[in-house]
């Protein structure tokens, strides 16, 4: 008995020191090409940089997203540009190749993104909102929550490996107010890692360079350098968080710390997935001040 004692609670401390030490494991999923990278890029490379695993997998390829460009030719560009943010964050980054603005939350579309999540040994899998301007965005948050429950589910997954512990399941951050609002839950500081992430945006030429100026009518404003794009680009997709999400940073920062932040990301967390408390988050969140 004293013997079956000992080894039942070597067997625990064993598997409490595998599970501490073993790298997290993060899934983020965007409708297009440049989502993840732009609502998560930070953490990415920050999670990147602590020795965890990311993968950003775009649910369309992206081959509507121009004004010059024919679709095929599109598809083929944008793969390459998300090849080379993979390069920039040290992530995998993976397309499920379902056409631009034609996404629908099918069963196929379904079981891939179970599949992912599985295969992944996901910690963290993070979407869009469900409520978006973008039916591409609303179908991927419609498919990733429609997943949450059924990753349990053996006989969902192809090769019978189902995640029995639920992945803590996150929202990107939207502008959209109604039915109600982003809430940021989680807020992490991605100054040390912005100049990475503004790389990994720049590298999606194709959109952020040529297709989102001419869409939102400020082609005229930017510049022909490349420098200056980048700059440009940084003042577009950078600093427009500062100041929304350092009242909800203040939870997990000191006012000092906040003094010396310049950039955040921030992600609200959904209930379909396992809901963490502070300890978890920060468990879940090392570059948390702990």
């Amino acid at each position: 008995m004293k013997t079956l004692i000992l080894f039942t609670a070597f067997l625990f401390f064993s598997v409490s020191l595998v599970s501490a030490t073993e790298p997290l494991r993060v899934i983020m999923f965007g409708a297009h090409p440049d989502d993840c990278d732009i609502s998560g890029g930070g953490t990415a490379a920050l999670f990147a940089q602590m020795g965890h695993k990311v993968k950003f997998v775009s649910l369309t390829n992206g081959d509507k997203g121009h004004h010059l460009m024919k679709p095929e030719e599109l598809a083929a560009r944008r793969k390459q540009e998300m090849q080379e943010v993979a390069r920039i964050l040290h992530i995998e980054y993976d397309n499920l190749d379902n056409h631009d603005g034609e996404l629908m939350p099918t069963l196929e579309n379904r079981k891939a993104v179970i599949q992912l999540i599985c295969d992944w040994k996901a910690d963290i899998v993070i979407t869009h909102r469900p409520n978006d301007y973008h039916p591409d965005h609303r179908y991927t948050s419609t498919i990733v929550q429609d997943a949450a429950y059924m990753i349990s589910v053996p006989l969902m997954v192809e090769k019978r490996n189902p995640l029995l512990l639920s992945p803590v399941f996150l929202y990107f951050p939207d502008r959209f107010q109604k039915p109600n609002p982003f809430s940021p839950d989680i807020v992490i500081d991605i100054a040390s890692v912005a100049k990475k992430k503004l790389d990994a945006i720049c590298a999606h030429e194709s959109q952020v360079f040529e297709w989102l100026p001419w869409n939102n009518g400020y082609e005229s404003q930017m510049p022909a350098g490349k420098e200056e794009r980048r700059e440009f680009t940084g003042s577009r997709y950078l600093s427009r968080y500062r100041t929304l999400y350092s009242e909800a940073a203040a939870k997990w920062y000191t006012p000092e710390q906040l003094n010396d932040s310049e950039y955040f990301e921030a992600f609200e967390i959904c209930e379909y997935g396992r809901i963490p408390d502070e300890a978890e988050i920060k468990r879940l969140f090392p570059m948390l001040p702990q």
